[in-house]
C-alpha cells in the first residue's frame, strides 16, 4: 500500500470517528434539553401547587376571593384561645412562638458554628473526629419525635425545667444544631487555603485567621444553613407536644420558665375541631406563621448580603 493510500485510509478513519463523535454530541444535547425541560416542569409544578395552597389558605382566612368572613382581624392577634370561634385568638401562641424561636436561635447558632469551626480548623484527622462527623450526619436525619423524647427526659425531668419555654427552646436547639454544623462546615471548607496561608504569613495566629479571614468569607453560607434550620424549627409540633406544650394557654408567659404554646400546636388544635370556623382560624394562624418565617428569613438574607458585600 502506497503512502497516499495509507493517508486516505487514515483520513476515512478520522472522519468515521468524527461522525460518531458528532452523533454522541447530538445525543448529549438532546438529553440535556430533555433534563432541562423536566427541571423547569418540576419547578413550575411545585410553585403552582404552592400558589394554589396559599390561595386556598388566604381565602379561608380572609374571604378576600369569595366574600367570606375575615378572621385575620385585630381580635385574632389580641385575644386568647376560646371555645367560641368568634372570640378565639392566637395571642399566646404568637408570643410563645417568638419566645421559643428566639431562644432556639440563641442556643443553636453559637453552638453549631463553634462546633463547625473546631471540626474544620482545630480537630485532628483521627478516628474520633471521623466518629463525631458520622454521628452529626446521622443526627441530622433523626425524626423530630426522638428529640422530643430526649428533651422530655433530660430538660423537663432531670434538669427540673418542666413544660417551660426554655425546655422547648433547648429541645428545638438540639434538633437544628446538626443542620447548622453541616452547613457551616461546608461553608468554612469552601474558603480557599491560600487565604489562610496568607494570614499565617503575615504573622496571624490560628484564631486570628479564623476570626478575621475564615468567618467573614464563610458567613453567607453559615447564615443560609441557619435559615434552613430555623425554617424547620419554627414549624415543628411533635417534639413540643412530647415535652408537654399545651394547646390552651389563656395568658402570656412572664418568663422563660412558664408554660407555653406555639402556633403549630394552636393550628393543630383548631384543625382537630369539628366546627368549620375553627378551620378558618387555623388558616389565619398558618398565614401568621408564614409571615413570621418570612420575616426571620428576610432578616437573615439581609445580614448575609450585607456581610458578603462588606467582605
Amino acid at each position: 500500500m502506497s503512502a497516499q493510500e495509507q493517508i486516505g485510509v487514515k483520513t476515512q478513519s478520522v472522519e468515521r470517528v468524527i461522525d460518531r463523535g458528532g452523533g454522541n454530541l447530538k445525543w448529549r444535547h438532546f438529553k440535556g434539553t430533555i433534563l432541562t425541560i423536566l427541571g423547569w416542569f418540576s419547578i413550575v409544578f411545585g410553585l403552582g401547587i404552592l400558589v394554589v395552597l396559599i390561595f386556598d389558605v388566604t381565602n379561608k382566612a380572609t374571604g378576600i376571593f369569595t366574600g367570606g368572613t375575615n378572621w385575620l382581624t385585630w381580635e385574632f392577634f389580641n385575644n386568647f384561645d376560646s371555645r367560641f370561634p368568634e372570640r378565639a385568638g392566637a395571642k399566646a401562641a404568637i408570643v410563645g412562638t417568638l419566645y421559643t424561636i428566639s431562644l432556639t436561635i440563641l442556643f443553636a447558632f453559637p453552638l453549631g458554628v463553634a462546633a463547625a469551626i473546631y471540626l474544620e480548623e482545630y480537630a485532628r484527622d483521627n478516628w474520633f473526629s471521623k466518629l463525631v462527623e458520622i454521628n452529626i450526619s446521622n443526627l441530622a436525619a433523626v425524626p423530630s419525635i426522638i428529640y422530643g423524647l430526649l428533651g422530655l427526659q433530660v430538660f423537663a425531668r432531670w434538669l427540673f425545667l418542666g413544660r417551660s419555654i426554655i425546655t422547648g427552646a433547648l429541645t428545638l436547639a438540639l434538633l437544628v444544631v446538626p443542620i447548622i454544623i453541616v452547613a457551616s462546615r461546608e461553608s468554612i471548607r469552601a474558603v480557599p487555603l491560600s487565604l489562610r496561608q496568607a494570614s499565617y504569613a503575615l504573622g496571624a495566629t490560628r484564631w486570628q485567621t479564623v476570626w478575621h479571614v475564615v468567618l467573614p468569607q464563610s458567613i453567607g453560607g453559615i447564615l443560609t444553613g441557619s435559615i434552613l434550620a430555623v425554617s424547620r424549627a419554627i414549624g415543628e409540633t411533635a417534639p413540643l407536644i412530647t415535652i408537654g406544650a399545651l394547646t390552651f394557654v389563656p395568658f402570656l408567659p412572664r418568663s422563660v420558665f412558664d408554660i407555653f404554646t406555639v402556633l403549630p400546636i394552636q393550628i393543630f388544635n383548631w384543625t382537630s375541631r369539628p366546627n368549620d370556623d375553627f378551620r378558618a382560624l387555623a388558616a389565619a394562624g398558618i398565614l401568621v406563621l408564614l409571615t413570621i418565617l418570612l420575616l426571620i428569613n428576610a432578616l437573615a438574607i439581609y445580614l448575609r448580603n450585607r456581610y458578603q458585600k462588606r467582605y
